[in-house]
């Protein structure tokens, strides 16, 4: 009898493991179990065929007294649910190791929550022989678990061996660029997986040269995070010049990388050749208005980019105006979303993005704007408010005022005509109303358009 079917008969005999109810469940995981030697690691039934018959709550509860640790409450209270949260818990190596000798051939949880728990390399190795078994877990989340260079090796073999997560989040693991070598490899291998974040690590430019060969290579991801990194220069170019190829992808999310003109050049040139990519963050780069026109390179003639932030960057109203107008002239682009919250844009750029919305109502731009041409902006709105409680056209005002019939009104007896009405606008409102009537500043405003 091999190693592995004595731990099941054992297991089958164990007196003090009946099927336990909820109340034993509780007095259970207030006090650790005692009595078993750790185990060093989850190959006790290897060379078993046989599904234990155990239930997972009985060999979880195994599982802690054999690694001397008390059972995690949370993980209790959530048996029979296919989400498994158990973020910010402090579980440690060794509580790692029992939640993983549990789960092992479990069939019911599909999403693995353990962001925050000190897993560090040892526990990811426990993690990730569990997972070569495990069929079930389609989403991981291991972020925030000093992993480091040991455990990113683990990940990368287990990710050799398991076609059956979609999702898996390592964000803040220290991994460096040594580390990415190994996660892109596997990355590369592995078509199964379509979301990964990378975010707050520690790529540099040789991660970047990695990170541009995956996404070159792959064929499933769909979301790729690599925020809060320091992908720039050469790596950034390297990695943006994968998009030129890439036939998945579809949010790439870079916010926090140092971006600046070299990479915003890069960007341009991809976006021409991209047509899978629906989801571009560049926020809190180094973008500026030049960078913009660099981008817009790509922006004038892509089809498929649909969100586009670029919120927190040095780029003024002279860029958001360059970057409207790429949109809008591209009249094949499929842009619906910008986020550009925190430049301060001016008339030109609100009155543009007025017509726009005549023809592309669906356009969403964020963007901030100073008291003043707020108020400006709404003079027109003032005007029509004003002949409407008098029951009179705008076409009505401006005939009065056309004697001859000529369509053309002098812009100086217009602007008397509006004072004598006690139109309630003040004088930089009313210059606005001008500039607005007579785009040209021809000195006569043709009303013919503006009376339809």
């Amino acid at each position: 009898m091999d190693q592995c079917e004595e731990e099941i008969n054992e297991d089958q005999q164990q007196s003090d493991l009946p099927t336990m109810s909820q109340d034993q469940l509780e007095e259970v995981k207030e006090k650790p179990i005692q009595g078993h030697e750790a185990e060093t690691d989850l190959d006790t039934d290897s060379g078993c065929s046989q599904k234990p018959s155990l239930s997972l709550a009985e060999r979880y509860l195994r599982a802690c007294r054999r690694t001397g640790v008390v059972p995690a409450s949370p993980f209790l209270r959530q048996l029979g649910e296919a989400n498994i949260n158990l973020n910010h818990y402090g579980l440690g190596p060794l509580g790692v190791k029992a939640l993983a000798i549990a789960l092992k051939h479990d069939n019911d949880v599909t999403n693995l929550e353990l962001e925050d728990n000190g897993v560090q390399s040892e526990g990811a190795r426990y993690l990730m022989e569990m997972l070569q078994r495990n069929v079930s877990i389609r989403s991981l989340n291991l972020s925030n678990n000093q992993l480091q260079l040991a455990g990113a090796i683990s990940i990368s073999k287990m990710l050799l061996d398991n076609y059956y997560i979609k999702s898996i989040k390592l964000s803040g693991n220290d991994f460096d660029d040594f580390a990415v070598k190994y996660l892109a490899d596997a990355f590369e291998e592995n078509y199964m997986i379509n979301e990964v974040d990378l975010s707050h690590n520690k790529f540099c430019e040789v991660g970047g040269q990695h990170l541009g060969h995956m996404i070159a290579t792959n064929i499933g991801i769909e979301v790729l995070n690599l925020s809060w990194n320091h992908i720039r220069m050469s790596g950034a170019v390297a990695l943006i010049a994968g998009l030129k190829v890439n036939s998945t992808l579809e949010q790439l999310l870079l916010s926090w990388n140092g971006f600046g003109k070299v990479e915003a050049e890069s960007l341009g040139q991809a976006l021409r050749h991209n047509s899978n990519l629906v989801l571009l963050d560049l926020s809190s780069n180094h973008i500026d208005d030049k960078a913009v026109t660099l981008l817009c390179k790509g922006l004038a003639v892509n089809k498929t980019l649909r969100v586009l932030k670029l919120s927190h960057n040095p780029m003024t109203s002279i860029g958001a105006l360059t970057l409207l107008k790429t949109v809008i002239n591209n009249m094949e682009s499929a842009v619906e979303e910008i986020d550009i919250s925190t430049v301060f844009v001016g008339e030109a750029f609100v009155e543009l993005l007025e017509e726009a919305h005549q023809k592309r109502p669906a356009l969403d731009v964020k963007y901030n704007i100073v008291t003043s041409v707020t108020r400006n902006s709404s003079a027109l709105q003032i005007f029509q408010k004003f002949l409407k409680e008098r029951n009179e056209s705008m076409a009505d005002f401006f005939l009065a005022l056309d004697e001859e019939g000529t369509m053309k009104v002098p812009a100086v007896a217009f602007r008397k005509a509006v004072k004598a009405a006690n139109v309630p606008l003040d004088q930089q409102q009313l210059a606005w109303l001008v500039r607005k009537f007579d785009k040209n500043c021809t000195g006569n405003i043709n009303y013919k358009n503006w009376c339809v």
